[in-house]
Formats: C-alpha cells, sequence, structure tokens
C-alpha cells in the first residue's frame, strides 16, 4: 500500500513538472542560502582560528582603554595613554612571567617598488617583535635593538608583499618606498598563511620619526609558559597599575580574544542563517497552496478513489506524502547546490569555507518538517471530502 502512495505521488508531481519546479523553489533557495552562509561563517571562524594559531598560543596583549569587541573599536584609542614608560614597567615587573615585549604600532601605507604599488598594513616594533610574533625568517635578518634606538629606515617584508612587488627577484638589500620615505628591505618573512604575510615590519622608532604615529596601538608580550598565561596577565595589570588606572587599559589573553570573536562570529552566522531561513518558511506556504489548489483540481479523482474502497486515510497519506516529497526533493537540490558552492570558493576562491554536518542534518529535518506542516491541511481537506459530492463535481 505505501508503496502504491509514494508511486501515485510521483505520478501526479511528475505530471507537472514545470509547476513542481516552481513550487520546489522556495525551498531550494532557502536551504541553499543557510547552508551557504553557515559554511561560509565556519570559513571566516576557520581563518580567524588560523591566525591566531599562526602566532602560539601564548600571547598577551595590552591595549588601551577597556576592550569592548562589540563597540566602537576606534574609541578607547582617543584617550590612548601607552607609551615607552609603560613598556619599561612591564619589562621591571613582569618579567618573571613574560618574555619577548614589544610594543606594537599599526598604519595602513601604500608601497612602491618600481612601477608596482601595494596597499598594505605596516607594523612598527622593536628587535624582539619576530620572537614576540613567532614571524621567522626565510630570507636575510629582523631589525637590531641598534637599528630601533637609531630609528634607522629598514623593514622585512611578508611573504605576499614579495610576490606582488618583486616577483622572482631577491628584494633583500633593495629599495622600497613608503609614501615618499625610500626604506631599505633586509629580510623577508616566513610564510605563515596568514595575514601575517601581508604585512611589513619596521623598528618601532621609525614609525614614530617618519610617520607621526606617537602613542602605541598595543604591547604585546609572550608568557613564559602557555600555562602561566593567567597569571603573566595578572602580573602585567599589576606592573601597569603603578601608572594607569582600571579603565585605562585592558590586559587580554590571545585565548580571550580567540573566544570573543568565535562567538561573535557565531551570532552572526546564526542570525544571518535565521534571516535565510524565512525563504524556507515562503516555500512552505508555497507548497501548501499548491497542494490546496492540487486537492482541487483532483477533487473527481478523490470521489472516485473513496468509491473503490479508498479511506479518509489513504487520501490523507497519499496528499501528505506529494507535499513531503516536494520539501524533501527541494532541500536536497537546495544541499547539492550549496555543496557545489563552497566547492568553488574553496577551489577557486582560496576560502575554507566549511559545510558542517550539524547543517546537513538540520536542513534534512527541516525540510521534512516543512513538508508535514505545511502538507498537513490540504491533505485532511482533501480526506475530508465527500465521495458522492466529489463524484458530481465539474
Amino acid at each position: 500500500m505505501i508503496n502504491e502512495l509514494f508511486a501515485t505521488a510521483f505520478k501526479s508531481l511528475l505530471s507537472n513538472k514545470t509547476r513542481t519546479f516552481l513550487t520546489m523553489l522556495g525551498i531550494i533557495i532557502g536551504v541553499f542560502s543557510v547552508i551557504t552562509l553557515i559554511s561560509v561563517g565556519e570559513g571566516i571562524q576557520n581563518y580567524v582560528t588560523k591566525q591566531f594559531a599562526s602566532l602560539g598560543s601564548n600571547l598577551v596583549f595590552v591595549t588601551p582603554g577597556k576592550l569592548n569587541l562589540r563597540g566602537d573599536p576606534g574609541a578607547n584609542f582617543l584617550t590612548n595613554k601607552l607609551d615607552e614608560k609603560h613598556l619599561e614597567l612591564v619589562e621591571k615587573y613582569a618579567s618573571d612571567y613574560v618574555e619577548h615585549i614589544t610594543p606594537l604600532m599599526e598604519i595602513g601605507k601604500s608601497l612602491s617598488y618600481k612601477n608596482k604599488t601595494y596597499y598594505t598594513e605596516l607594523q612598527a616594533l622593536n628587535e624582539l617583535g619576530d620572537k614576540t610574533y613567532n614571524i621567522g625568517l626565510k630570507k636575510g635578518r629582523f631589525f637590531s635593538r641598534n637599528e630601533v634606538n637609531a630609528s634607522i629606515k629598514v623593514v622585512v617584508i611578508g611573504s605576499e608583499v614579495e610576490k606582488e612587488l618583486f616577483s622572482n627577484q631577491d628584494p633583500v638589500g633593495k629599495s622600497l618606498k613608503i609614501d615618499d620615505k625610500t626604506f631599505e628591505i633586509i629580510g623577508v618573512a616566513a610564510e605563515k598563511g596568514s595575514s601575517l604575510d601581508r604585512r611589513v615590519f619596521l623598528p618601532y622608532t621609525s614609525a614614530k620619526k617618519y610617520f607621526n604615529i606617537q602613542r602605541f596601538s598595543a604591547l604585546v608580550m609572550r608568557a613564559k609558559a602557555a600555562e602561566s598565561v593567567d597569571s603573566a596577565m595578572k602580573r602585567v595589570e599589576i606592573a601597569l597599575l603603578r601608572d594607569l588606572d582600571e579603565d585605562e587599559f585592558t590586559a587580554i589573553s590571545q585565548k580571550d580574544l580567540l573566544g570573543s570573536f568565535t562567538n561573535i562570529l557565531s551570532t552572526i552566522t546564526l542570525g544571518i542563517g535565521a534571516i535565510a531561513a524565512i525563504s524556507l518558511l515562503v516555500g512552505g506556504i508555497g507548497i501548501m497552496n499548491i497542494m490546496l489548489v492540487t486537492v482541487t483540481e483532483r477533487t473527481r479523482e478523490i470521489g472516485l478513489r473513496k468509491a473503490v474502497g479508498a479511506t479518509p486515510n489513504n487520501i490523507a497519506t497519499q496528499f501528505l506524502i506529494e507535499a513531503t516529497t516536494l520539501s524533501m526533493l527541494g532541500g536536497f537540490i537546495g544541499m547539492a547546490l550549496a555543496g557545489l558552492t563552497v566547492f568553488l570558493i574553496r577551489t577557486y576562491g582560496n576560502f575554507d569555507a566549511t559545510i558542517p554536518s550539524w547543517a546537513l542534518v538540520l536542513a534534512f529535518f527541516f525540510s521534512l518538517l516543512v513538508g508535514v506542516l505545511f502538507g498537513t491541511y490540504p491533505a485532511i481537506k482533501a480526506a475530508k471530502k465527500d465521495p458522492i459530492e466529489a463524484l458530481r463535481y465539474e
């Protein structure tokens, strides 16, 4: 009996292929949108996690003001007080817990070499910046303490900058223009597959002197052991409270930063996915509408089936199967299109988008639920048809 009902349902759907496809379209778009957006969100989270992992797990950051990732990120820098004396305070009072301390200054600039230009972010550090950020070098060297003290115009470029500006040439020893100022390239950072590959590193004293940056964007240091990060943060806070108030700085670990970013991205991804899911409801309404039309069109068929022995349950099951089949087929097509899109993004977009298994399971059950919910009323209406009246229907 069940096999016969499924066969009848498929035959009915295939009898009007255009209407069947248009009815499924809402479900297809909904499932495709939800899975694709969730996959892109997962890709962004993977990218952020990879960025943090490339730096190591025991970094501690001191930022100006009270850190609030949900607020205006530039607000704290208006009252930024971080400078040389705070670097010295950490070095003096927290050296038992932290090592490789560097100030950090960041500014966006255009680089030029001959007729090529490249816009990127400059990161101004001290001579310990390579050890702090775990940069690593594939060519040349990092700048020295003497070069930092003397504000020498030298830079270390990321591997992506090397590819963009120098192609197959060795950039070490060549001159690079930043705005109208000429800097010597003394090293090339090892490729890490993160945003560090697109950065240019220079002495922070040179950034102060030639680009008029006075305050530190942050102090960055590496805890001596990953398990002592919390203790290192406490000691750093105690050291800085000798000169700053509690609301004038924030000490935060890389783990905390990653957790905050991940929570925000998860919230955004779920929010966008929920908005996209509205199209699934619209698709469900479309299924219910078409099924009601189908019930009306097949009134005589319903009367005939009842006349030869079909029960109301048989009739209801047949129409419920048709509605559920419409929804499930739309769901499977949407999942297939989403999988293809994510594959293309990964292959040609160089972006690590990933479809989580729970998203596929959710899409499957949601498609099934939409079919059942929005197919129930038309099925009940069909089952309640009086066979005598149905046979007389014109």
